[in-house]
């Protein structure tokens, strides 16, 4: 079994609704891609082609999603399950105001930083357990960038906040790994 259709099963055991869709044949993924790309003024234009997102307990991907390895794959499912548990223990209605209003809903969204942060240190574990420590210290400039520009509205605007974020997980990844 692969290390993607190890933890899909693992998923599926976990949250039985869950399932991975589509978002081309999904209207309400699109109307998403819209109200994203307005109310970022054009910042994110790649929410329907590139971002694969967890709403109600399903995953939904971009058409990229065929093209990604079983690792790639295997890393992405490590931090959408982090989004299914945060769902399973807030709710729908909670997660959504959290995700979405503390403390504005662009510029300085403290509740969608402190949900991807959770998450966005289980992408840098799982990229160190399959691709090592280097890589893992690679994806420093993407994260910090997706949190301080328009791909989640500039969530938590704070550079030097989200890179000490970054090196902390990193520091503690290798005071922990053998």
């Amino acid at each position: 079994m692969s290390l993607f259709q190890g933890i899909l099963a693992e998923m599926k055991s976990e949250f039985p609704s869950f399932e991975i869709l589509p978002k081309r044949h999904s209207k309400l993924q699109r109307a998403i891609h819209v109200a994203l790309a307005i109310v970022t003024v054009g910042g994110m234009r790649t929410y329907a082609t590139r971002y694969h997102t967890v709403l109600f307990g399903k995953l939904w991907v971009p058409d990229a999603w065929e093209q990604m390895s079983d690792v790639e794959r295997y890393v992405l499912l490590r931090h959408e399950r982090v989004h299914l548990r945060q769902r399973a223990r807030m709710g729908d209605v909670v997660m959504g105001f959290v995700y979405l209003v503390p403390f504005f809903p662009l510029g300085l969204a403290y509740g969608r930083a402190r949900i991807e942060w959770e998450a966005y240190t289980e992408t840098i574990k799982a990229t160190h357990e399959t691709a090592g420590i280097e890589r893992a210290k690679e994806l420093k400039k993407h994260i910090v960038d997706r949190f301080v520009g328009p791909d989640y509205g500039w969530m938590w605007p704070f550079r030097a906040t989200v890179e000490r974020w970054f090196d902390e997980v990193i520091a503690e990844i290798e005071t922990t790994s053998p």
